[in-house]
């Protein structure tokens, strides 16, 4: 094959930040391969994203599509970070309404292959005819999309009740300790659709070409070479496109600064980061419980504290009154935003309390931070925490499997294990020596180029330019 041969990418991902920026990269990627790029999503996620490097800008165009209005999802909202969870099923709705706009770009933009997310179930029925190659990019590691299984079992009447989900799968050919709790797949049950997302999987990992995930074989062999026999069909990993730290020119450097003076007055790995993601809503209790949980561990640390979407609003997430004077010596509270891979990169952090989104997990690995395991709302952050928590990575803060609850005391125990106690000292060592994988770049580069290749290569047998 001519690997001279510019292709047409379209982008496609879905709406969540934790989605878009990983699109971007790859996008970015493409694009210094000299391939022309087509980003697709609303608005408002566009904005949000970083600005493209001046050599990266005539490669890449952004393309809007308004989200369309539905029952039940306020006006103006577009991604999964305005809306509780609950609601996520009115922004898949929406989502789905773009069909009819992609349809019609896709045939007068001479496209040759999509790239998208595990959304839009619908997309190989308007690809094929148009003779447009698809590639599932899925933003989950390898670990989670096993544990989810092959095609039949996504798509059949397999693991229908909430127990199902709480043991091992039959086809995990590889020692393995990865499954859900009940709390975690009644919470993921709340935000599917009329088309679970397990549906929407099976049929696009059946309508690709081939898939993509965000993990690499140093990390997960025996998963990813299951992957491909469940799915009969090449599974070709992207890596776990680890970020690089902003430039100095970053707008809200002024926070930055701040933050970097106060860690600068502390000791090596003596202070722990608290950051549960965009999208994670506690209740007024788990809140309780898990500030006082970080007060009773006597350790310092920085909690960024987001505001939470509730109904038509967003509230401040409920920190108990006085929390924040009673640990003013020893603690800083962030509200709405923090420069996380910077305060993740400083020689004072050491540990990390987190929801697992698996791009906060690739950001702690990457400077080595032991992991303090607490699993968020969606489904594929209990499976992270399990895996973390196997891999001795971490620790996970222990909860009750039926309703999630847990204590401070529990809290501020797994803290002070992971981060200053010597039960811990292996997880910390084991989190350091992570950085070889997961801040390697020029492993992040192989992969990024082997599936640059792939999709160079596998080109010509079903693309056409189209009249």
């Amino acid at each position: 094959m001519d690997r001279t041969k510019k292709l047409h990418i379209a982008m496609f991902p879905w709406l969540a930040y934790g989605h878009t920026m990983p699109f971007l990269e790859v996008s970015k990627f493409l694009a210094q391969k000299g391939h022309r790029i087509s980003y697709i999503s609303t608005p408002k996620n566009i904005s949000r994203l970083p600005k493209l490097p001046p050599l990266l800008s005539s490669n890449i165009t952004f393309v809007e599509f308004s989200l369309p209005q539905v029952d039940g999802l306020p006006p103006g909202v577009e991604s999964t970070a305005e809306v509780p969870i609950e609601n996520v099923p009115y922004l898949k709705n929406a989502y789905d309404k773009l069909q009819g706009p992609l349809t019609e770009f896709l045939k007068n933009s001479n496209v040759n292959w999509i790239i998208h997310d595990f959304e839009p179930y619908w997309l190989p029925g308007v690809a094929a005819p148009l003779g447009i190659n698809l590639v599932l990019f899925c933003l989950f590691n390898a670990t989670a999309l096993a544990f989810m299984g092959p095609p039949s079992a996504l798509l059949g009447e397999f693991r229908k009740r909430p127990e199902e989900f709480t043991v091992v799968p039959e086809w995990i050919d590889y020692p393995c300790n990865v499954a859900l709790k009940h709390h975690e797949i009644v919470n993921h049950i709340k935000c599917m659709d009329d088309v679970s997302d397990f549906q929407r999987m099976g049929q696009l990992i059946q309508g690709s070409q081939f898939v993509t995930t965000r993990a690499c074989f140093e990390f997960e062999p025996d998963e990813i070479k299951l992957l491909i026999k469940l799915y009969q069909k090449p599974v070709v990993p992207v890596g776990l496109l680890p970020p690089s730290l902003p430039s100095n020119e970053d707008k809200r450097d002024d926070k930055w600064e701040a933050t970097k003076s106060w860690l600068d007055s502390k000791g090596e790995k003596s202070v722990f980061y608290i950051a549960l993601g965009s999208e994670v809503s506690l209740s007024e209790e788990s809140m309780r419980q898990l500030a006082f949980g970080i007060e009773k561990s006597n350790l310092p640390f920085i909690w960024v504290v987001r505001k939470r979407p509730m109904g038509e609003g967003l509230i401040d997430n409920i920190i108990p009154p006085g929390f924040e004077e009673r640990v003013s010596n020893r603690g800083l509270v962030l509200r709405d935003w923090a420069p996380q891979l910077r305060i993740l990169a400083h020689s004072s952090v050491g540990g990390f309390l987190t929801h697992c989104g698996w791009s906060s997990i690739i950001e702690a690995l990457k400077f080595g931070r032991a992991l303090i395991v607490f699993s968020g709302a969606s489904a594929d952050q209990g499976l992270n925490a399990r895996l973390l928590h196997g891999r001795k990575v971490g620790m996970e803060i222990e909860r009750n499997e039926m309703d999630g609850s847990f204590t401070s005391d529990l809290v501020a125990k797994t803290i002070r294990q992971v981060l200053v106690e010597p039960e811990g000292e292996a997880i910390r060592a084991n989190a350091w020596a992570m950085k070889e994988i997961f801040d390697n770049e020029e492993l992040s580069n192989n992969y990024l180029d082997g599936f640059t290749r792939f999709i160079e290569e596998f080109a010509p047998s079903a693309c056409h330019t189209q009249i």
